[in-house]
């Protein structure tokens, strides 16, 4: 990672500038992941992050998290921001509160990986991974 003079503190940035760290950065561990899986075909690695980096997918993987109690007081206070963080606009395909959900997750994500937290991140990352795994073909919450 490139080295900067000025650090950005973590705590009082924007929900949606954490958020949209964390989506790129949660993409790359799920490129990655599908890579080492032995998946290499371009079409069959977008459908299969598309399991993974979709908002209902995220959403399911926040209130999974918050449900088995895997997030400190910390991280939770991280997720409410991410959630009640108005963007202006909602993708046509998901409704609101999934957004809001995904969000969450994503703001987490960049949250942590700007903490420098990576033990954490990856325990996330790895959960998140998981969870989505076990639902495969059905649905997250």
């Amino acid at each position: 990672m490139l080295h900067y003079e000025s650090l950005i503190d973590e705590k009082q940035l924007n929900s949606l500038a954490l958020a949209y760290l964390g989506d790129a950065v949660f993409e790359n561990y799920i490129r990655y992941h599908l890579i080492q899986t032995g998946k290499v075909r371009p079409n069959q690695l977008h459908r299969e992050a598309t399991h993974y980096v979709s908002a209902k997918a995220q959403a399911g993987v926040i209130h999974q998290l918050i449900e088995k109690n895997m997030l400190t007081d910390e991280e939770l206070a991280v997720v409410k921001r991410g959630r009640n963080a108005k963007s202006g606009s909602v993708p046509k395909n998901t409704d609101v509160q999934t957004y809001r959900y995904s969000t969450a997750f994503e703001a987490l994500i960049g949250y942590l990986f700007l903490a420098k937290r990576e033990i954490r991140l990856e325990e996330i990352i790895e959960a998140a991974i998981g969870l989505v795994e076990e639902k495969k073909g059905g649905q997250l919450k």
